[in-house]
């Protein structure tokens, strides 16, 4: 039996999503995963887990699923992954042994609030098949590969960024650098300590009614038709992300609660951001923290000072519905 797994991402500094050739630091947050198990079997079998199932006690169990889970569960997931991989192989000259299996998944990362649940589940399922086919992928390889599985065959709209974290683990500095990018598909990665980073948490939504952060602009057409105003901010992203990884490098941890706040602030300057959103961010702020989103909404991370302040945010949270934790960074 081979048993995987894949771990939650929160992004700690940079730009707001992905195709704008910028920079951005994400952590795992490895306290909720995607565990995946692979066995031998005669035929090859997926596996459905109780969101794929149609089977309801009731409307209103049914309406809740969907409010949590959306209309498809995640054997989708596993069958592009698998059509992908087998594309992967012939592209370079991989045999793969005939031999079957099946596979089974599980994730307790929470749904809707912007911790990369999906591409965690596409992760650890990778992870499955190199382990069962004996097949090593460089890891600039896997996680344009699980881009693609979700971008080009599922036509979901997604970046490198929660890829690029979920294969490397631990804590990554990305320069998503367009004549990088351009020529060699893939951005600059550098991996960083975690030890580097001042005490750090996360608050999550528990319960949450939609989707996350929902845009009601047009932020990325501004930016290809080069607005002056969307392509500075997106310059400015990067350079706080830059300056966030030169403080820890250098030794100033307690530099980057004030870079994360501006972060925020720049986004909310941009964006159309859901009231219940800003929320998360201000409750953090109003006991001294500091806070950003850690994804697109129903997620926030900051940096905290001590244990009496750490109190005092698991307080104001609870207010609200929502959660306060450490993040546990794997590395």
């Amino acid at each position: 039996m081979i048993e995987t797994y894949a771990y939650a991402r929160a992004g700690l500094i940079g730009n707001p999503s992905d195709g704008f050739f910028g920079k951005t630091i994400s952590i795992i947050c490895g306290n909720f995963r995607a565990r995946v198990i692979c066995t031998p079997s005669a035929n090859l079998t997926i596996k459905p887990n109780t969101i794929d199932m149609p089977i309801f006690g009731s409307l209103d169990e049914l309406r809740e699923r969907v409010k949590l889970a959306g209309y498809y569960g995640g054997v989708r997931l596993i069958v592009a992954l698998l059509k992908r991989f087998t594309d992967y192989a012939l592209e370079k000259g991989i045999e793969l042994p005939h031999r079957n299996f099946t596979i089974e998944y599980e994730s307790n990362i929470p749904a809707r609030v912007g911790m990369a649940g999906s591409s965690a589940i596409i992760t650890a399922a990778l992870r499955a098949l190199m382990k069962f086919y004996d097949v090593e992928i460089p890891k600039t390889e896997q996680a344009n590969l699980i881009l693609s599985v979700e971008t080009q065959e599922l036509g979901i709209g997604a970046g490198l960024q929660d890829r690029v974290i979920q294969v490397f683990q631990g804590m990554v500095f990305m320069d998503f650098d367009r004549q990088h990018m351009e020529t060699r598909g893939c951005g600059i990665y550098e991996a960083l300590d975690p030890a580097l980073l001042p005490p750090v948490y996360i608050a999550y939504q528990k319960e949450l009614a939609e989707g996350s952060e929902v845009f009601h602009n047009d932020i990325r057409q501004r930016f290809n038709r080069g607005d002056k105003d969307v392509v500075e901010a997106m310059k400015k992203f990067g350079d706080l992300t830059q300056e966030a990884r030169d403080a820890l490098v250098a030794g100033h941890p307690e530099k980057l609660g004030d870079l994360m706040n501006a972060n925020f602030d720049l986004r909310a300057s941009l964006y159309k951001l859901r009231q219940i959103d800003i929320d998360l961010v201000e409750r953090g702020r109003s006991v001294g923290a500091s806070a950003k989103f850690a994804g697109s909404g129903g997620t926030a991370i900051g940096t905290y000072k001590d244990e009496a302040m750490l109190e005092k945010l698991k307080k104001a949270y609870a207010e609200i519905g929502a959660e306060v934790l450490i993040p546990k960074i794997v590395q």
